[in-house]
């Protein structure tokens, strides 16, 4: 369970609330009276938690309007706390299309840049992933270890920019895993498309790694819309 501080708890409620459609584009937020009444908080703490969601994109003050919700285009989805609220707020299956259409831009060309980039503690970092995946007894242990698996893929690709947006993508990947995993007829039903994925890095086959994660992706989408 997630811990949070005060004008932690705040900006949540009131940033899922905007991501939720409570509050529309445009619309004047409730007085500070009002929010702290609704929240009992101070106004130290209402101001913070408001702070926050201003320097997410969710929010504006101007004088003598108050705080306005920005428009959607202004709104940072990715900001790793904004991508968890929205994550449960949206309707479940858009915004796993949403994520999936992200790892679909993203995932095959990281594993064949990993199969050319990867040194080996990448690749036994990939390896030990694969092997939980392998030895996993139930689902909890499998999503753990496909996550793992995925992140390690683009960690090998030795980009930094990519290792912050794996661990963004992470914090919203772990339940869309999960469901996957219940849908398919057994949990690891999707390991030999891994084992693919891992085996042509391994050799460090671009072109195959590419078509392997691609091929993985492929099945995960058709579980989602089936």
């Amino acid at each position: 369970m997630i811990q949070r501080d005060l004008h932690g708890t705040v900006a949540f409620e009131l940033g899922s609330a905007i991501l939720r459609g409570d509050y529309a584009p445009g619309e004047v937020l409730p007085r500070e009276a009002e929010l702290m009444e609704t929240f009992d908080v101070s106004r130290t703490v209402l101001r913070e938690a408001l702070r926050t969601l201003t320097s997410k994109g969710l929010v504006e003050s101007r004088p003598r309007v108050g705080t306005r919700v920005r428009a959607r285009d202004a709104w940072n989805l990715l900001d790793g706390d904004v991508l968890e609220w929205y994550a449960r707020v949206a309707a479940p299956l858009a915004f796993a299309l949403k994520l999936q259409e992200m790892r679909e831009m993203i995932e095959p060309y990281a594993a064949g840049l990993a199969a050319t980039a990867h040194d080996a503690a990448a690749l036994a970092a990939m390896a030990d992933a694969h092997a939980a995946m392998a030895a996993a007894r139930h689902v909890d242990e499998w999503v753990r270890a496909d996550l793992r698996f995925h992140l390690a893929v683009l960690a090998a690709c030795r980009n930094e920019l990519l290792v912050p947006l794996g661990a963004l993508i992470a914090r919203t990947l772990e339940g869309q895993l999960r469901v996957n995993a219940k849908r398919a007829d057994v949990f690891n039903a999707a390991l030999p498309e891994h084992t693919a994925v891992f085996e042509a890095i391994g050799r460090r086959d671009a072109p195959a790694a590419t078509a392997a994660m691609a091929g993985l992706l492929h099945m995960t989408r058709a579980r989602i819309e089936g």
